[in-house]
């Protein structure tokens, strides 16, 4: 773990475990470093950047304007698969904001992220932006295997990727706008709107935001096999469901989750399953009835979405 501190402290990139996703982590202050996940993810510059921390005390460096809320959010949930939007400080650059004057900022719970984030601030770091450890707009990496099949020809001799096993949710952090009166989720993830609501007693606002964040385009999430949501899997397809979910005749099962929180864990693993046995068409049977399964479909509609 020293080793990648070090490596980060280097400007060199170090993918690592967190509990949603796998990341492709650089440190935050050093532009050059920052530049070669843009260039190793393929991802457009405008395209803003999570930056993790090891605390809510080191997160707040980050922050200009804190509401008083913040420190509720932070006290159940960090650390935990929740990103807060809030107005940026002096610290944060356009490189990493994508040019807007908010920085979302997430301190982890994994305990690899947790222990490499750290290493790295008692060498003087002060965050790692840390994106998901993939091609941009493709399956993310839940599993650092699933990372180095994505990205091995993008990477360094001098960059790292720590295994840190299986991440346990599956599915990108929940972003939540911190910036005005009341709080309001961008991206919809493990944490809840009813979660938040009964933890804190805070009422969350639903308006339309002009705030970019990852995960917003309406294509992303995407296998190279076609996606598509509710319709008959035929022989030879893929097929995502459910466990009370009957597979079809000649169907691939490639998840049979019994819940939700399932579902989410197995999806990503699921696409690229799909993609490693070269199917052409897979077909999800969306999950329903809790809040969970809406941000499970969130992924699914985008990584189907065709323009």
């Amino acid at each position: 773990m020293q080793a990648a501190a070090q490596t980060l402290i280097a400007g060199h990139l170090v993918a690592f475990a967190t509990e949603t996703v796998y990341g492709l982590g650089a440190d935050a202050t050093n532009s050059e470093a920052v530049a070669k996940i843009f260039a190793a993810k393929g991802r457009p510059k405008d395209h803003p950047l999570i930056v993790h921390v090891s605390s809510f005390e080191a997160a707040l460096q980050w922050a200009d304007e804190v509401p008083d809320y913040v420190g509720k959010l932070a006290d159940h949930f960090w650390p935990g698969p929740m990103t807060l939007i809030l107005r940026r400080s002096a610290l944060a650059t356009d490189d990493i904001t994508g040019g807007q004057d908010t920085v979302g900022v997430r301190v982890p719970s994994h305990p690899v992220a947790q222990e490499l984030l750290a290493a790295f601030e008692l060498l003087g770091g002060k965050g790692v932006v840390a994106p998901s450890a993939n091609r941009f707009g493709k399956v993310s990496p839940t599993t650092s295997d699933a990372v180095w099949q994505e990205l091995e020809q993008h990477l360094s001799v001098d960059d790292l990727i720590l295994d840190g096993g299986q991440s346990s949710v599956g599915i990108e952090s929940t972003i939540i706008d911190c910036t005005s009166a009341h709080p309001q989720i961008l991206r919809l993830g493990a944490i809840t709107a009813s979660m938040i609501s009964a933890a804190t007693s805070l009422q969350l606002k639903n308006d339309a935001s002009e705030i970019r964040v990852s995960g917003s385009l309406e294509s992303h999430y995407a296998p190279t096999a076609k996606l598509v949501l509710n319709q008959t899997a035929n022989a030879g397809d893929g097929l995502i469901a459910l466990q009370s979910f009957q597979t079809p005749k000649g169907a691939i099962r490639l998840a049979a989750p019994a819940t939700s929180e399932e579902y989410a864990n197995q999806l990503y693993l699921a696409l690229r399953k799909a993609d490693e046995l070269g199917l052409s068409r897979v077909v999800a049977i969306t999950p329903e009835g809790d809040e969970l399964s809406e941000a499970i479909n969130d992924r699914l509609m985008r990584a189907s979405y065709k323009s």
